[in-house]
């Protein structure tokens, strides 16, 4: 029987609205998803690869899988497992205890990694793609930011960079207090943030630029009814990152496997669905802009982590 996708929007907002399906509620609280294929040999080491929650769990890895199956066809020595997270949260705790030896965080994450044991071997996507969103219904009543005020805005974390700290940074230059004059719900995930600007239970939804045209792509209908208010300035994409202990030979293959893959008629086809231009080189370096970017957010704004 084929699936409509009215009957997968259906089931996304099930799932939104009530956080799991029935009987899977139990496992999915005890633990994160886990998803990779994992080669048979226990002779080749096998490298988790994380990425964190660019969008939910299952959109996750229908966006990504294909990547790591791609880089473990030409990989030598070593294989990766994806790995999704439930959160952010869950996400950066993996990183901070030094589990997963690849990761793809968000530009934050990044610097936060770094101090964890980590380095960077590439960007994913260009930095003009790295941007915050709002994304309201088309029959809204706002008009500039200030009318925000006394509402309520989704985000899917408060440690997400480009879809809740920009925005957010977006609306203090604008004149608005975001720690008293407006009510700030951290939802979980990308698509959760724009799905409570779609349901109006929120006023304005933030997020990014790739979750907004992956479900631009997987719901039409419902995004023919929503619209970008207002976006913020760029900073840097999110980045590669590997494990100070992973061999240099096996992290050389994974950055140049990377670099290489926009030049392919089949790796042009895995960017395209990970909404990702392409890989570009980027070191430890490279990120200190985002220092300095989130000491002038905290000064002004909030703490990124509260104490």
């Amino acid at each position: 029987m084929k699936i409509s996708q009215r009957s997968v929007f259906i089931i996304f907002v099930f799932v939104f609205l009530f956080g799991t399906l029935p009987g899977c509620g139990k496992k999915a609280e005890s633990q994160g998803p886990q998803f990779g294929t994992i080669p048979a040999s226990p002779k080749i080491p096998v490298y988790r690869f994380a990425v964190h929650p660019l969008h939910n769990p299952a959109k996750l890895v229908t966006a990504y899988q294909p990547l790591i199956d791609y880089l473990n066809s030409r990989l030598q020595g070593a294989q990766l497992g994806l790995e999704a997270s439930r959160d952010y949260a869950d996400f950066e705790k993996k990183y901070s205890e030094g589990k997963p030896e690849v990761i793809l965080p968000n530009p934050w994450q990044t610097i936060q990694a770094v101090k964890a044991g980590y380095h960077v071997i590439a960007m994913a996507g260009e930095p003009e793609d790295f941007k915050g969103i709002f994304i309201v219904r088309k029959d809204s009543n706002l008009k500039k930011p200030a009318d925000l005020k006394g509402k309520a805005v989704s985000y899917p974390s408060p440690t997400a960079l480009a879809a809740c700290i920009m925005p957010q940074y977006f609306l203090y230059e604008q004149g608005i207090n975001i720690n008293s004059e407006i009510e700030n719900r951290y939802v979980g995930s990308q698509e959760s943030s724009i799905m409570n600007a779609y349901l109006g239970l929120t006023a304005a939804g933030a997020t990014w630029p790739p979750p907004w045209r992956a479900f631009q792509k997987d719901f039409p209908q419902e995004a023919a009814e929503l619209k970008v208010i207002w976006e913020t300035d760029s900073l840097i994409n999110n980045s590669v990152m590997v494990r100070d202990d992973i061999p240099e030979q096996v992290a050389e293959q994974i950055r140049e496997l990377l670099l290489e893959l926009d030049e392919t008629p089949e790796g042009k086809l895995i960017l395209a669905g990970m909404e990702t231009a392409h890989f570009l080189p980027a070191s430890n370096a490279d990120y200190d802009v985002v220092r300095q970017y989130i000491d002038n957010f905290e000064l002004k704004v909030r703490p990124i982590v509260e104490p």
